[in-house]
């Protein structure tokens, strides 16, 4: 057993932070031995790379620790200093008593307190740019001088809306659409970045190039799902340099710093960018430039109301590129590009041409009649324009502007492979060399995996994530192009979904600040964060519905039960408590009368407000699911009186729901929707005594629309949620090999390549690029694969629970999860003679429940060995089908024989 990786805040050698107790992780990893656990720990942090070696912790010395513990160790040692680099390892202690350590890494602190910040913001003089007849975004440039040798260097940078930071003529990273999206009147972030090596000579230049973002949201004649500004865009710069010698020297932006209009003549998050390159300055961003007349001192201006703070979130990079897989002309200079997917980002063309010569880029995500491009459910007109500047091949892509798209239509250019054939008006035109989709989405770990035997089934998985990744930014957003927002169901419904394909926890935490800056001064939650977007009576049921309020409890739930994030629900948790008093009042004892419900379920009047259950029940039922939650983390926290007063109000809210909707004659909930039955079953409302007749409720509902979902947005999850722990996964099952409307089914065979917002998506339109029904995900790795997971307490250690639905008409099914901090595996196999294989690995340190399915251990064996001499298996119990084991970490393969 040895430590592989280690983690501060969730992140490898994070940059800045400014958390004054990060938490400290590592993963764990084993060269094929079985039973491997670690039974102590001892961290050390110093402030210098060489006395860790030394087993020298200067900072902390958490001594030796007796625990299975290996995430979400807070730090414990003497107050973190601004801008210091802290290093640290780990020693470990094997149940063998043999220590093993692990590399030395690192942490650096960024900027604690406000006095911290010596530069200035900056701004534009508002009679040079940013007038109401002048939307070009402007640029910032500073020179400066160093005359000693360099050791270090660090840019802490806020620009809002967005930006990029150029040294000395390169970017810096490879980051985009920095910073993350807060509500700027409470938190705006700031980025900190390694610049040492860019300071290569003694002569240096800083430049920035400023976007809109959602800081200043302006439609300028194009599409914009609103207009709001939080003021004109502004950064604020700090270059810190240390010397070789031990002196230090700080160059911070003010108002000796040179702006000027860009070349960006247009930008919005909305409707695209324009950009004319005969505007570039060469060598602006690089020192010794002569600036022309249009350059002047830039304003001060005064500084945002929001704190500044260090974004915590993954980068946002180009993680994915796509080539036409289709080029059709419409007409001489208009042709459509289809790049075979539907997904999040922009495109990058070279080009060359004659200078003035303009191209129009139009994204979208379907096509008209004609062939043409469709922005009906995007939001039109969204462009991108590019104007050459004339000089030989030119490269370009939007900085400040995404969309959601598959199809690009390019009006005033011609495509190189027809060129040579192009005639007349077309051969004046600049040639378009080639074309390139880019998508763009966090730079995070991949850890899940799913494949099995069903290729409709693999086909859904993959059109889930293609909409989990176009959709994951900063925030967790509805869609990629009409509005951007951060809508908050889809974080707790999609959460563990989303959990066992990525590693997202510093996002998930990001989620939660979010929450906390939206959250009103009575306690409400809105259903958005950052809430960009306020609705007003009589819309307000789109700003409080308890199913999108109750993520600030179950995000926090997440965190903890698959990351064992204690923190984050500590730190929340009496803004969490004054969500459930607000909801108390807000009730009508103790129903929830208004909200969304269950939004988007399937009806005659198509997809939107609920049709089939009534607005009250899934508020309330999730208004007793979040009140359960809640209780358990006030007890896990220590707050034993919060936690019995939680378990009275969940009692009382209880009584109160089943008083509201259960019929007792009838033995069902409401009206009867499948909605009304699942959500009643999955969270815990239905007496035991009635949960066969619910269950039969929901099961004949299912079957009788032909094993097809009649819930929406909110509800889905719980039918599955339902259905799986009744054993009824033969129900999903079937449903999910539907092809005929709604189904996942239906989207793939009528052209979808992501997932859709509607369950017709593709033929009754809305956006084509929505995760919010993609729940079945969950159950593929859950049920299919059958991986559950939580973090033990008492063991301070994940414990994995392993059931797969070996269903007859599949042949294999195989699953990873969790590569951060442990790889998990699942693979089952049948053989022709219906004897099943089934492969585990169990991470280190970790153990599992395994239910194997056959209830004569006479006929299993692993690895061709009876199971009782098996190292590291122990025989649990025997249930009706199955063999129940109890596995320590270790490789493990079954055989199953037949009946």
């Amino acid at each position: 057993m040895y430590v592989r990786n280690l983690y501060v805040n969730a992140q490898i050698q994070p940059l800045g932070l400014d958390s004054r107790q990060p938490t400290l992780s590592w993963s764990l990893a084993s060269a094929g031995e079985r039973m491997e656990i670690q039974t102590a720990y001892r961290v050390l942090v110093s402030t210098n790379e060489h006395a860790t070696g030394q087993e020298q912790g200067d900072v902390w010395d958490s001594g030796i620790v007796r625990s299975r513990r290996q995430f979400g160790i807070e730090y414990e040692g003497i107050p973190l200093i601004s801008r210091k680099r802290y290093y640290w390892k780990v020693q470990i202690w094997d149940n063998h008593d043999h220590m093993s350590e692990s590399h030395t890494s690192w942490w650096e602190m960024g900027l604690l307190r406000a006095d911290d910040w010596s530069a200035r913001w900056i701004g534009h003089r508002a009679a040079e740019v940013g007038t109401d007849n002048d939307l070009s975004m402007p640029l910032f440039r500073h020179e400066f001088l160093t005359r000693k040798s360099i050791s270090r260097a660090r840019a802490y940078i806020c620009g809002l809306g967005q930006y990029e930071l150029r040294i000395n003529g390169c970017k810096v990273e490879d980051h985009v659409l920095e910073p993350g999206w807060t509500h700027y009147d409470r938190t705006c972030l700031y980025k900190a970045y390694d610049i040492t090596k860019l300071l290569t000579a003694d002569q240096h230049a800083v430049g920035v190039m400023l976007g809109n973002g959602f800081y200043h949201v302006t439609s300028g004649g194009r599409y914009a799902k609103y207009e709001k500004s939080f003021g004109r865009p502004k950064c604020i710069v700090q270059i810190e340099i240390e010397y070789t010698d031990g002196t230090t020297e700080t160059i911070g932006s003010n108002a000796e710093w040179a702006s000027t209009k860009g070349p960006i003549t247009f930008s919005t998050v909305y409707g695209g960018e324009d950009y004319d390159a005969r505007l570039w300055q060469s060598g602006w961003d690089r020192p010794s430039f002569a600036a022309q007349s249009s350059w002047r001192k830039a304003e001060e201006t005064t500084a945002p109301l929001g704190q500044l703070k260090w974004d915590k979130s993954s980068p946002i990079k180009v993680m994915q590129t796509f080539q036409p897989r289709r080029i059709t002309r419409i007409e001489s200079n208009k042709y459509v590009f289809d790049l075979g997917q539907n997904f999040s980002g922009w495109v990058n063309i070279a080009i060359q041409g004659r200078s003035n010569s303009r191209v129009k880029i139009i994204p979208a995500e379907l096509l008209n009649d004609d062939g043409t491009v469709n922005q009906k459910w995007t939001g039109s007109p969204n462009e991108w324009h590019y104007t050459l500047s004339g000089e030989g091949i030119e490269s370009w892509q939007p900085r400040f502007s995404y969309s959601g798209f598959r199809y690009v239509q390019v009006e005033g250019a011609v495509p190189a492979s027809e060129a040579v054939a192009s005639s007349g008006d077309a051969s004046e035109l600049p040639i378009l060399l080639s074309i390139e989709g880019q998508m763009i989405y966090p730079d995070i770990e991949a850890g899940g995996q799913f494949e099995c035997s069903d290729s409709l089934l693999n086909r859904t998985h993959e059109m889930i994530n293609w909409a989990i990744l176009s959709n994951m930014k900063s925030v967790f957003t509805d869609c990629p192009h009409r509005e951007k927002f951060g809508w908050l169901e889809q974080v707790h419904l999609m959460g563990p979904a989303m959990i066992y394909n990525y590693s997202i926890e510093a996002l998930l935490a990001k989620v939660m600040d979010d929450i906390r800056d939206a959250q009103l001064p009575n306690g409400m939650v809105p259903t958005t964060a950052p809430e960009f977007v306020i609705f007003e009576e009589p819309w307000d049921i789109f700003r409080h519905s308890v199913p999108w309020g109750a993520t600030y409890i179950l995000n926090a739930w997440n965190l903890y039960a698959k990351y064992g994030n204690r923190t984050v629900m500590a730190e929340h948790y009496s803004d969490m408590k004054r969500y459930i008093g607000f909801l108390v009042s807000h009730s009508d004892e103790l129903i929830i009368q208004d909200g969304l419900g269950d939004w988007y379920d399937v009806g005659e009047q198509g997809p939107g407000f609920t049709q089939n259950t009534p607005i009250a029940l899934p508020e309330t039922a999730m208004f007793y699911h979040i009140v359960d939650v809640i209780r358990q983390i006030a007890a896990l926290l220590g707050h034993n009186d919060d936690a019995e007063r939680f378990d009275s109000l969940c009692s009382r809210i209880k009584a109160a729901y089943n008083a509201a909707f259960f019929d007792p004659i009838s033995k069902q909930y409401s009206s009867g929707s499948q909605a009304a039955q699942a959500m009643s079953l999955a969270l815990g409302l239905v007496g035991e005594e009635y949960e066969p007749d619910v269950l039969s409720h929901l099961v004949s509902d299912i079957m009788s629309r032909g094993y097809h979902t009649s819930s929406g947005d909110v509800a889905h999850r719980f039918v599955l949620l339902a259905l799986s722990q009744h054993n009824r996964n033969d129900v999903i099952l079937k449903m999910s090999r539907q092809t005929e409307h709604p189904s996942y089914g239906y989207q793939i065979v009528h052209g979808a390549t992501s997932l859709t917002e509607a369950w017709d998506g593709p033929t009754v339109g809305k956006s084509q690029n929505h995760f919010m029904l993609g729940h079945l995900e969950e159950w593929f790795y859950r049920d299919l694969a059958g991986i559950d997971y939580s973090y033990n307490p008492d063991t301070e250690a994940i414990h994995y629970v392993v059931r797969p639905y070996f269903e007859e008409s599949l042949d294999f099914v195989k699953s990873k999860i969790r590569a951060d901090l442990g790889e998990m595996s699942v693979e089952w196999e049948r053989s022709g003679d219906g004897s099943i294989k089934l492969d585990l690995s169990i991470p280190v340190n970790n153990t599992a429940t395994a239910h194997i399915p056959i209830s004569h251990p006479r006929k299993i064996t692993e690895n061709g060995s009876p199971i009782e001499v098996a190292v590291g298996i122990s025989l649990e119990r025997y249930e009706p089908g199955w063999t129940v084991l109890q596995l320590a970490s270790g490789q493990y393969s079954f055989s199953v024989a037949a009946d």
